[in-house]
Order: C-alpha cells, then structure tokens, then sequence
C-alpha cells in the first residue's frame, strides 16, 4: 500500500508538473503573442515617423531649392533693375559722343571710355544689346515707333534704330525703339 500511496504521490506531482508546464506554455504562448503585438505597434509606429522624416526632407529639399531660385531670381532681377536705371545716362553718353565734331578731343575721348567702361560692365553682368537694324521686327524685342515704305528693306525689316534696347538673359529690359519698314 505505501507504495500505492507513493505511486498516487508520484502521480500528483508529476499531473501538478504538467499542469505547471501547461500553464507555464500558455502563459509563454499568451506573453509571445503580446510581444509580437507590440512589435508590430512599434514596427507601424517607426514606418509611420520614416514617412513623417521622408515627407519632412522632401519638403526641405523642396524649399532649399525653391529659395536658391528664388535669390537667383531676385539678383537678376536686381541687375535689371539697376540698369534701366543707368539706361537714360548711357544714352545720355552715347548722344555726346555722336554731337562731337572733334573726335581728338580730350573729352571725346573721355567720354567715350566712361561709355566703354559702363558696356564692359553690363557685359560682364551678362547684359547685351538687342541687334535692331538689318533684323526683321520682333515686337517681343522692338517698339516700332514708325513705318516707311523702302524699297532698300524687305518688309517688316528694321531700318533705324532710335533708341537702343538691351536684354539681360531672356528678360528685355528695354525695348528698341525702331523704324520699321512696310
């Protein structure tokens, strides 16, 4: 009998082991499955701030280049505006320079390098002057301020230019005021 009752004795812990083991697996099972669910939580949540991050420099990236533009667009527009001011003095120039009858004057010559130095100066700023005669009229580039039938020209041909026209890049600044033939 003693050994009956250890037997049943035996029994009862190795049952209270397995329930143990039961228990402790599903408990294991139970804490496994909460992990993985926070896992995935916190996998969502890094997804979620890697987009916020990306949309973030996306926008940066956009901004940086939108102001870089935006101060290249302001300086040409800074130099443009900067020399149709100095326009009517250089015209200014250019009118003494055409009146002078003695050309080995020492003002002539004086003007006429001022005048030079001020083109060298738009030069290196990338301003030009527009061509007006000989070219066929481009109202995007010429004012035709008068017409004239001339046989010399073909028809819409610039023949005179009165005022001269300048462009910086694509931009005019001033438009050539022309003579244009019919």
């Amino acid at each position: 009998m003693e050994e009956n009752q250890n037997m049943t004795e035996e029994q009862k812990i190795i049952d209270e082991c397995e329930e143990t083991i039961e228990k402790s697996e599903e408990e294991v099972i139970e804490e496994i499955s909460e992990e993985e669910k926070k896992l995935k939580e916190a996998l969502e949540k890094a997804d979620e701030y890697l987009d916020r991050y990306q949309r973030t420099l996306a926008e940066f990236d956009n901004f940086r280049k939108r102001t870089s533009k935006e101060k290249a667009s302001m300086y040409d527009d800074g130099i443009r505006d900067t020399v149709l001011k100095l326009l009517p003095v250089v015209d200014n120039f250019e009118r003494a320079i055409m009146s002078c009858q003695n050309t080995d004057d020492s003002f002539y010559k004086g003007v006429e390098m001022i005048l030079k130095q001020i083109k060298e100066i738009f030069t290196s700023m990338g301003v030009e002057e527009i061509p007006a005669v000989g070219e066929k009229f481009d109202p995007n580039l010429h004012a035709a301020v008068a017409h004239e039938d001339n046989d010399e020209y073909g028809e819409n041909e610039i023949m005179l230019e009165m005022l001269k026209g300048y462009k910086h890049k694509d931009k005019v600044i001033r438009h050539s005021m022309v003579k244009v033939a019919n």
